[in-house]
């Protein structure tokens, strides 16, 4: 087994990972922004379509037409949904919440 064989699946997963926290951390900062803004479907629709366009050419570009590294692009990609999510959580303000009266 050569060096190759290991290292593109493991580049292909840090690709992954780097992609996954570019568009979840990008959602995560797209609601907290969007949800005060006066034109949140704005934020919402521009958000998506660049996080969306972002992450396909980085797919396509760490994919460079090897099917096995764009199936190794994949765990990376959800771990860094669950890294994304789970550190999101924590930098909510203990006591911060949306009052019915606040919300749009």
């Amino acid at each position: 087994m050569m060096m190759n064989d290991l290292l593109l699946p493991l580049l292909g997963a840090l690709g992954g990972a780097a992609l996954g926290t570019v568009f979840y951390g990008g959602l995560y900062w797209t609601v907290r922004l969007g949800m005060r803004s006066a034109m949140p479907a704005l934020w919402f629709s521009v958000s998506m379509l660049l996080r969306t366009g972002v992450v396909l050419a980085g797919f396509y570009a760490i994919g460079g037409g090897d099917w096995r590294r764009l199936v190794a692009c994949v765990p990376g990609f959800l771990l860094a949904r669950a890294a994304v999510t789970r550190l999101g959580c924590r930098s909510v303000i203990p006591g911060e919440t949306l009052k019915a009266a606040e919300a749009p």
